[in-house]
């Protein structure tokens, strides 16, 4: 089972002293440049315990290099001589505008971006991660997943930012003088209110997708007042206007869990945007094949294992223009 991160080690709404923004963002392309050297790693090193601010100011340079990739390539290929004095200006200024600006405008945002960034706990793509809370709940992150958890004296809240988790919820172990919480897991398009119950919730951009497979839940769309409880053995999909109807689960829709990618005769383009999940990069399916038929259990830790497998038993090729473009077209 791989790791989680958590980004939640330092306040982005918290404002930072200019000459610190700039001297971290010079310092970040300077260590690209001179990642190797002794003497600048040792030089970095006084200029961050110089200071709490100089700090601050570094962790926030690495965290907005890191979300928006500001840092040209070259200026990490020493091979090829030292970037161009230009290049190197520009990324210093795009660091500098968005490690002053981005926070005071991305946090205000009740959906934004940057607090997927900074969930309290969040899986990058290909990784999975088993976590437990203190009410007893059990949470099993997907692929590619951001989530914050919130328990509170009246309830026990799950907002889930993107991708998927599977839940088991506790009991909720809670004096006798004390009311009960009831676990809630939040998204865009509404919430979804356990009932004692074993269940998978998944976003899928403007729909959340959610299946029972023991006790209910009661799921309530955020514009509309109609709610729907789903049994174990259902599911459905709903936005934040409409709620579908219900239909039979997916007996393999949490094997993600296990590692596994269970297809019974699935069409291959769908088969190929699951498996893309958990991968980077590109994997497209070239619409001349989509329709072939794919059967099995698929090992989701190795996908190019998976991808070479197919020829063997389907008319494809797999063609690798990078590691991270690949495209699955007819043999």
């Amino acid at each position: 089972m791989h790791h989680a991160y958590s980004l939640n080690g330092m306040d982005q709404t918290d404002k930072l002293d200019r000459a610190a923004v700039r001297e971290a963002a010079g310092w970040l392309v300077r260590l690209h440049e001179e990642r190797h050297n002794p003497q600048t790693l040792a030089a970095l090193a006084r200029w961050r315990a110089s200071s709490e601010e100089h700090e601050r100011a570094w962790q926030r340079a690495q965290l907005v290099n890191d979300k928006f990739g500001l840092i040209p390539a070259q200026l990490g290929m020493p091979v090829l001589g030292h970037a161009s004095s230009s290049s190197r200006r520009r990324a210093i200024k795009a660091l500098v505008l968005l490690m002053t600006f981005v926070p005071a405008s991305y946090v205000a945002y009740r959906h934004s971006a940057w607090r997927e960034w900074t969930a309290d706990y969040a899986t990058r793509t290909g990784e999975r991660r088993s976590l437990s809370l203190n009410d007893g709940t059990e949470l099993e992150l997907n692929t590619d997943t951001a989530l914050d958890v919130k328990f509170d004296a009246v309830q026990r809240l799950i907002r889930l930012h993107r991708g998927e988790v599977l839940i088991d919820t506790g009991a909720d172990p809670r004096r006798a003088d004390e009311s009960f919480r009831p676990f809630w897991v939040q998204t865009r398009q509404g919430r979804i209110r356990a009932l004692g119950t074993r269940f998978v919730v998944r976003r899928d951009h403007d729909i959340t997708r959610v299946q029972v497979y023991d006790g209910a839940v009661e799921v309530q769309p955020a514009n509309a007042g109609a709610r729907q409880v789903i049994q174990a053995g259902q599911q459905l999909s709903f936005s934040a206007e409409a709620v579908q109807l219900p239909r039979p689960v997916d007996p393999h829709g949490a094997d993600w869990a296990r590692g596994l990618l269970v297809a019974q005769q699935m069409p291959l383009g769908e088969f190929i945007h699951e498996l893309a999940r958990y991968r980077p990069g590109l994997l497209r399916c070239d619409p001349a094949i989509a329709d072939l038929r794919i059967s099995g259990a698929f090992q989701l830790d190795n996908t190019d294992q998976v991808l070479a497998a197919l020829p063997a038993t389907l008319p494809v090729q797999v063609v690798y223009r990078t590691r991270f473009w690949v495209s699955l077209t007819a043999a």
